[in-house]
């Protein structure tokens, strides 16, 4: 009892228990009621069910899994994401563990470049790759500018225009530098000694890598490949782009198409078969992480950097690792640049040049009168962006700090732990399923929350709660780092805790605060998932402005926006690495 009374009375553990109701809300609340949105008959599926709405059915769950749609609705497109995600893997672990192993345990020519250049594609919107894509290969099928290669004669087929492939090469592109940062960190970790001990034994290169290497950096391969596996379920850009048009769908444009189709019932269906395939992803993830500590090795820091000598094959592997750049960087922003100073595309011509669509006036076209610099609608958009993300990137950051503050200074182990594993939820929900869910919670008036649909703060508060697992995680690692001691010197003086936060802690914090915010804003503003369920025109962002302009055929200036987009986006980045004083694969190892 008197652990209790006197717990009560730490501000720590109020704020814990205020922030674990405030997230609960937030972060489960929503899960739960797509949840139920999946047994309950919704406004207008009465003549459907032939049940009253509110009622409880298993109509959807029949109509998505058994009924003669079924196929259409989910098996289908469930087929082409495990496909599309099992192949990215594939490709992406084969392709990163080669250039993993050329920057960090080789001789290769100007390794350091390398280091630096080869995680760019990471960095971007995934789905600049998708219109760069298009933009060279798109044929007539539907419609619209045709792309380079047609414009310029050669007709392209539809397998390589749209759908599977291109898909699978983009993913793989955009995939590869995280099993790079992945996969680095453990072959840095990587005791040579081993090796060299082998070598003196009589094995082979091959011995060595098969018998050696590759189980004691299995933890890092197996968590890329999950972490990929991860993110391809929920992937929804580039499945917009190069899918929808052509009807080849994945799990995320079929709920997208449910949710467009005002069939809430069975986007709760599909929305919880992709939270069920990420949950169970990621859980594998979190249970590899525990097992990796069997898969330590130690040695001196000498030993450990020492790399290979690569001989006659040291230029072929450099002319690799600047394939892979050229291809991953330096083609698609080339080809979206050149695209947006195009009149007609693939016409390469001087008199087919011009800068209309960035700073032209009184443009023929129907819908678009200027340049997107000089557009209304551009800047609205960049507003409602840097006001959106912006307002959801500092709450996330000074939330994420309190939390690691509440997690590490509560009185209630129990409390404590809940409050940091409600945050991590977001992690383990897709983003088109986790927007499905807030708009399923959010769409009508409950109680006292009226609804918030077609209104910024909708959005501001989703992207808070998916941005929280990056949010907490910066504060609980800033926290750890930070001992009792100059808080409790200040409450000896007397200050209060208010002074005491204000004054000691948020100083101390400055740059772990500021990376807790400038991350969840580079992400918001590459976002597309939570704003293409969530966003009405009013309330349009870059990613959804551009996307609009996509769909109708104003494609240089969709990919204008777009390269905006990636400039932000990796000026943010490259602020992240000054502020923090490390790189990405640095970031990575914690």
């Amino acid at each position: 009892m008197h652990r209790i009374v006197v717990a009560r009375q730490e501000p720590a553990n109020i704020l814990a228990v205020v922030l674990l109701m405030f997230f609960a809300y937030l972060i489960v609340a929503p899960v739960l009621s797509i949840a139920t949105d999946a047994f309950i008959v919704q406004a207008g599926d009465e003549m459907r069910t032939h049940q009253s709405e509110g009622n409880f059915t298993d109509y959807y769950l029949i109509r998505v899994l058994t009924s003669r749609m079924s196929q259409l609705l989910l098996w289908e497109p469930l087929q082409h994401t495990i496909g599309i995600a099992a192949l990215t893997v594939f490709f992406a672990l084969a392709i990163g563990v080669t250039l993993a192993w050329l920057v960090n345990r080789t001789d290769m020519f100007g390794r350091k470049w390398f280091a630096t250049a080869l995680v760019v594609p990471f960095m971007l919107p995934s789905w600049t790759f998708a219109l760069a894509w298009t933009t060279i290969f798109k044929n007539r099928t539907i419609g619209g500018q045709p792309g380079w290669l047609e414009a310029m004669g050669f007709s392209t087929p539809d397998w390589v225009a749209y759908g599977f492939f291109p898909m699978v090469v983009i993913l793989v592109i955009h995939y590869v530098p995280l099993v790079i940062l992945i996969v680095g960190n453990g072959l840095r970790r990587f005791d040579s000694q081993l090796e060299d001990c082998a070598r003196i034994l009589g094995a082979d290169r091959k011995t060595i890598s098969i018998k050696i290497i590759l189980p004691l950096v299995r933890p890092a391969l197996l968590s890329a490949a999950l972490l990929i596996f991860a993110d391809c379920i929920g992937e929804f850009a580039i499945p917009y782009i190069l899918g929808l048009p052509v009807n080849f769908n994945t799990l995320s444009t079929s709920l997208y198409r449910a949710l467009d189709s005002r069939q809430s019932g069975v986007a709760a269906v599909v929305a919880l078969v992709i939270m069920l395939i990420g949950i169970i992803t990621l859980l594998i993830d979190i249970r590899m992480m525990k097992e990796a500590r069997r898969f330590i090795t130690v040695g001196s820091k000498g030993q450990m950097e020492r790399t290979n000598q690569l001989g006659v094959m040291r230029l072929p592997a450099t002319g690799f690792a600047t394939t892979f750049v050229i291809i991953g960087v330096a083609l698609p922003l080339l080809t979206l640049f050149l695209s947006t100073i195009m009149i007609l595309p693939g016409r390469f011509n001087l008199e087919n040049f011009t800068l209309d669509y960035w700073i032209g006036e009184k443009l023929d076209t129907l819908a678009m009168h200027s340049g997107i610099l000089l557009a209304q609608e551009f800047w609205d958009a960049a507003w409602n962006t840097i006001m959106i993300v912006g307002s959801a990137s500092v709450v996330s950051g000074i939330l994420g700090l309190l939390v690691g503050y509440s997690v590490l200074r509560c009185g209630f182990p129990w409390v404590a732990q809940c409050l940091k594993q409600v945050t991590f939820m977001p992690y383990l929900v897709p983003g088109i399923a986790f927007a499905a869910a807030f708009l399923s919670l959010f769409a009508v008036s409950r109680g006292p929350v009226p609804a918030l649909y077609g209104m910024p703060i909708l959005l501001i508060i989703a992207l808070i709660a998916e941005q929280m697992p990056f949010a907490s995680r910066s504060g609980i690692a800033a926290m750890a780092q930070l001992g009792k001691e100059p808080e409790e010197a200040a409450r000896i003086a007397g200050a209060t805790w208010f002074s005491r936060l204000t004054r000691i802690i948020v100083p101390i914090q400055a740059a772990p605060l500021a990376t807790g915010i400038l991350l969840p804003f580079i992400s918001g503003i590459k976002g597309v998932s939570l704003f293409i369920i969530l966003a009405i025109p009013a309330t349009d962002v870059l990613t959804t402005y551009s996307l609009r302009l996509i769909d109708y055929n104003y494609d240089q200036a969709a990919n204008a926006v777009v390269l905006m987009i990636a400039l932000v986006a990796w000026g943010g980045t490259v602020l992240i690495q000054r502020i923090s004083g490390t790189g990405l694969a640095q970031g990575l190892e914690s």
